[in-house]
């Protein structure tokens, strides 16, 4: 227990007054889930496992000393900027009228105490705050105890009775001993055993969890990605129905992955998605899903994307972990390291063509190799630089939260992605000539034209990242949304089937040639 004022001249409220809004009565309010719409202790394990991943094998030993111990363990390592915590903001808002009217307001939490404190401190409406592990009590400020404590506290500042602000199970025998109830975002089971002890309890509903917001939460649009995955059947010439189904079935397993995948890095990057002009309102930065769903939801799709996996092939299972261990490696470590990000990412990208090559069961081309890894870098670059690009508007920003980059890095890194750019329309214009186009098109002179098309496209990236139209988005997100890059699309998937199945080019040039 802290006390950071002096105590109020003994009062009591009065019994016509509404309790819920009495001035006269102190009012205690947890703080995970009910003020934060966020666990502030999953918040600083993960804040614990990113700065130093190799605590989590000593984290069994830590449990072993009990709910506190565990939290001052994890508050020795990491404790969460309230600065950048998601907040309730009707119930903040209701706390700070209260506050005007001179009501006394106490912050009280299982948190660690230092969690609890830095939290009270940063806004500024809170009395006093308690929390787990205060000097001389080293309890878990939770349920009974929580409940002697707030009684023990109002009684020394001279009051009989109290009103407290909860939010789960763990709050019922705390609102058991309070004159005024105050609930926000509890179950439906929490609400009606808090109503047969409060009947006139005031309820506050949250946000309910919509199917739209845990889509967004994985990122379904990102699927669209996983479209690689169909690259070497494209480039093949397979027509085969079970062929399409196999790789159907893989773009779901990929998809899948890819989605879980996302909500880890999505928790790891917390902290600086907060920070961000548009990730912030991710539905994990934003609080509408706590951490604990977004784990269980990434349980149920990492373990669906396995099964599905093991289904299709051996091969096919051990690129999906392939990626999965990748993509960990640069959610907890290589995003922070200038230029192997960008690599890693175009990697990534190529992992996709790789596995569907797997899953049709042929040779992935050298050609088409060396393509995609200089396309996609140049794309992962345009990410970048538009993110640097959106930063460079920002007084005093000198480093992109979260990433290896600083706003003098912009040039440098614009000249790399657009020659990456430039490198994989010349390589697609050396290809062209090669021996395998010739025996697989039947006038691949048709391809001539996709190669133009391309180098537009990519050009047009550049122009847009450069223009900050982009808005730190993934090109490929963006060129979903872009009529442009669709009606481009359409016309090299055009004269890729002009050159499979040969449609008159000479005929055709005989025709132009006449013209001229």
């Amino acid at each position: 227990m802290n006390q950071t004022s002096a105590a109020a001249p003994p009062q009591h409220a009065s019994p016509a007054a509404d309790p819920h809004d009495d001035p006269a009565l102190p009012l205690y309010v947890d703080m995970d889930g009910t003020l934060l719409l966020t666990d502030t202790l999953h918040e600083s394990m993960l804040l614990a496992l990113r700065s130093d991943p190799a605590s989590l094998w000593r984290w069994p030993a830590w449990l072993a000393e009990g709910k506190a111990g565990f939290k001052r363990r994890i508050a020795d390592l990491a404790v969460p900027d309230p600065a950048g915590l998601p907040y309730n903001q009707p119930l903040l808002d209701w706390l700070r009228e209260q506050h005007a009217q001179g009501r006394r307001l106490i912050l009280a939490s299982a948190a660690d105490l230092r969690v609890v404190r830095a939290v009270a401190e940063h806004l500024g409406l809170f009395d006093d705050w308690l929390g787990s592990n205060a000097p001389g009590e080293p309890l878990n400020l939770s349920r009974e105890h929580k409940r002697r404590l707030i009684e023990q506290h109002a009684r020394e500042a001279g009051y009989a009775h109290f009103a407290y602000a909860g939010n789960s199970a763990d709050d019922l025998p705390v609102w058991a001993g309070a004159r005024a109830a105050i609930a926000h975002n509890a179950p439906a089971g929490v609400l009606r055993a808090l109503k047969s002890q409060h009947p006139q309890a005031r309820v506050l509903p949250g946000e309910p969890l919509r199917l739209a917001t845990l889509l967004r939460a994985i990122r379904i649009t990102q699927w669209a990605k996983n479209a690689l995955l169909f690259v070497p059947l494209l480039a093949a010439h397979i027509t085969a129905p079970d062929a399409w189904l196999s790789m159907v079935l893989a773009f779901v397993a990929f998809g899948l992955c890819a989605s879980a995948t996302y909500l880890v890095n999505d928790m790891l990057d917390l902290p600086n998605d907060r920070r961000h002009a548009y990730k912030r309102h991710r539905p994990l930065a934003a609080g509408r899903i706590s951490i604990a769903q977004g784990l269980g939801l990434m349980g149920v799709l990492m373990a669906a994307a396995l099964v599905l996996a093991m289904a299709l092939s051996r091969g096919f299972l051990l690129m999906l972990l392939l990626y999965v261990a990748l993509t960990l490696a640069y959610s907890l470590r290589f995003k922070r390291v200038a230029l192997l990000d960008v690599l890693l990412l175009s990697g990534l990208y190529t992992l996709r063509i790789a596995a569907g090559a797997v899953v049709a069961g042929v040779m992935l081309s050298n050609w088409l190799l060396a393509i995609s890894l200089f396309l996609f870098l140049s794309l992962a670059l345009v990410k970048r630089c538009a993110e640097l690009e959106e930063m460079s508007g920002e007084a005093g920003a000198r480093k992109v939260p979260g990433r290896g980059y600083r706003r003098g890095d912009l040039a440098l890194l614009r000249a790399f992605g657009v020659a990456s750019g430039f490198l994989a329309v010349m390589v697609f214009t050396l290809y062209i000539d090669s021996q395998n186009v010739r025996q697989q098109y039947a006038e691949p002179q048709w391809l001539w034209a996709a190669g133009p098309l391309l180098l537009a496209w990519i050009m047009r990236m550049w122009l847009k990242a450069g223009r900050r139209e982009l808005h730190g988005e993934d090109p490929l997100q963006f060129a979903l949304k872009d009529r442009l890059s669709w009606l481009i699309g359409a016309a090299m998937a055009a004269f890729a089937l002009l050159a499979a199945k040969g449609c008159g080019f000479e005929l055709c040039r005989a025709f132009v040639g006449r013209l001229s």
